[in-house]
């Protein structure tokens, strides 16, 4: 029977903890973007990052990506000064998609 308790406690916690996610943001511009980025991607220009303070909670990992990792470096050091904790700078958008094992598309 405690094993039986135990297993429907665990499981209620399970359902109940917050899912963890991961956001990938490319921080390109739009025209950038739109000529091609990786699936299930958001377009936030680095210079406007700031603007995820809102939507986007900061124990979230973030993934960025950019050209060639300048500006998604950039970015990077903008959301690590406003708090947030795990954010990856993949840098381009090529090694971006490989590390992430997902497709570039228009």
């Amino acid at each position: 029977m405690k094993k039986f308790i135990f297993g429907i406690s665990f499981l209620c916690t399970t359902l109940i903890a917050p899912i963890k996610a991961e956001v990938i943001i490319d921080v390109r511009t739009v025209d950038e973007y739109k000529s091609g980025h990786i699936e299930n991607s958001l377009n936030i220009e680095w210079q406007a990052i700031e603007e995820i303070n809102e939507s986007i909670a900061r124990d979230e990992k973030i993934y960025l990506y950019c050209r060639s990792g300048n500006r998604s470096g950039k970015a990077q050091n903008i959301l690590i000064n406003l708090g947030y904790k795990d954010v990856i700078n993949l840098g381009s958008i090529n090694s971006a998609a490989k590390t992430l094992g997902l497709n570039i598309v228009e």
